[in-house]
């Protein structure tokens, strides 16, 4: 349950740490808001607070349409207190409903449908489908707001298959019409613009330095204010450059994709490359619990991602027991040999041209080409290639090398690399009752806390 006083504190001091923590809505109005709302403040009793945007549309609320409560970051209530709802939660908005059904989807999870139906009723007062498509409805409303893209190309990147479709739910999800939110026609765009918000504190020079002393040429770039990179998903090539605004706590970011169907998921992978939907002052809280009060800890530290899963367990392979400039220029190498052209960019090599290549041009042992080639080739013929523990399974492949892929591949935000070489020089500065079990579930942001102190 929200505390009425501390919420009414908050949204009165519109301080932006508080944006998506919780919501108002206005019974007079029928309009609910972030708490950086700039509209006069509304009298506390005709206010009631919520704990996510959902609640509020369930309740019957529209979104405001100065604040734009879908550019909140994200952090509802409920979020991490059931590992399940939090994983179902990330499958439906990577598009699992879209391209299959509520079993499928609960058979992944290893539940049934009707145990998951249940979770989400509990936590969100709503179900499955209903959560995804009011996703859908809050990413519409986004690229109606930022974008000129033609109506009819929206419904398809927002993922629905007809324009009359999208529509009726569009209006019965929001209470608004497409049209009425659109200033402009529009008109057929390869590029897109949009606005990806956060919630302060956000260290951008340590983030900065660390994406740009290992991006590669003609992969990524990055520079004082900027980070973009090249980008394949499941056969949808584009890439992005994300700009950080940092008096407005956001980042700017431009996408260039040539299928819109897949340009949720993608925006949600930038989100996770930049970490922009972490409570880091909950997370600082925890950390500082178990370090000592002398400690020169960092404020505003997030995890810097890595696009997939299958190129951050490539960088782990080639950076094994070398310099972070020595594993770089190996990736180049591999990406300048194997990586397809994009214009006058390259993109990432495939599983496919990496497990077909002898990788001649890399002067490394033979053994570790074949590590290579073993990873490259089980994303080949695995269903499910993403599962790290299968990794341990081929020869070359071992623990630092797994935990190192799921921290930066999948942002997996419980992960000590106490094996590592600069991590234990770092641990002088932790004291001597250091207890890195004490940090859980947060163990990734310790891990690059104790790097920040190299």
């Amino acid at each position: 349950m929200l505390d009425t006083m501390i919420c009414q504190k908050a949204r009165l001091s519109r301080d932006p740490r508080f944006d998506g923590k919780f919501f108002t809505a206005v019974k007079t109005t029928g309009i609910y808001c972030r708490t950086i709302c700039p509209v006069y403040p509304p009298k506390e009793e005709n206010v009631t607070y919520f704990a996510s945007a959902i609640e509020c549309a369930t309740a019957g609320y529209r979104p405001c349409l100065r604040c734009r409560p879908d550019s909140a970051p994200n952090s509802p209530a409920w979020k991490g207190v059931n590992a399940t709802l939090d994983r179902a939660l990330r499958l439906i908005d990577e598009g699992s409903l879209q391209q299959g059904s509520l079993p499928q989807l609960a058979s992944r999870l290893g539940i049934s449908d009707r145990y998951l139906r249940q979770l989400f009723n509990k936590h969100l007062g709503m179900s499955p489908k209903a959560y995804a498509l009011y996703q859908q409805c809050l990413f519409a409303k986004q690229l109606l707001h930022q974008t000129t893209l033609p109506i009819t190309e929206v419904a398809l990147a927002s993922g629905f298959e007809s324009v009359r479709r999208f529509n009726d739910c569009f209006k019965s999800q929001l209470k608004l019409t497409p049209t009425a939110l659109r200033k402009s026609s529009g008109s057929q765009l390869n590029t897109l613009k949009l606005k990806l918000y956060y919630r302060p504190p956000f260290d951008w020079a340590f983030m900065q330095n660390t994406l740009a002393t290992r991006a590669i040429p003609d992969l990524e770039w990055c520079d004082q204010e900027c980070y973009g990179r090249t980008f394949n998903w499941l056969g949808c090539i584009g890439n992005f450059t994300a700009v950080h605004v940092a008096d407005k706590n956001m980042f700017e970011v431009e996408v260039e994709l040539d299928n819109l169907k897949y340009l949720k998921p993608i925006i949600n992978n930038i989100r996770r490359i930049l970490d922009l939907d972490v409570d880091l002052q909950a997370v600082e809280k925890d950390l500082q619990n178990c370090l000592t009060s002398d400690f020169p800890f960092r404020t505003g530290i997030r995890l810097p991602g890595i696009w997939s899963m299958f190129e951050a367990g490539i960088r782990a392979i080639l950076g094994q027991q070398i310099s972070i400039g020595a594993a770089r220029n190996l990736v180049s190498a591999l990406v300048t040999a194997l990586g397809e052209q994009d214009g006058n960019k390259r993109l990432f090599p495939s599983p496919k041209a990496i497990a077909n290549s002898e990788i001649e041009f890399l002067k490394i042992p033979g053994s570790r080409k074949q590590t290579l080639r073993n990873l490259a080739q089980h994303y080949v013929t695995h269903e499910n290639p993403n599962d790290a523990q299968h990794w341990l399974e081929l020869k070359g492949i071992g623990p630092w090398t797994v935990d190192y892929a799921q921290m930066r591949g999948l942002s997996q935000p419980d992960i000590f690399l106490g094996g590592d070489l600069g991590i234990k020089k770092a641990l002088g500065k932790a004291g001597e009752n250091f207890d890195s079990q004490q940090a859980s579930p947060w163990r990734s942001y310790l891990t690059f806390q104790l790097w920040s102190q190299l």
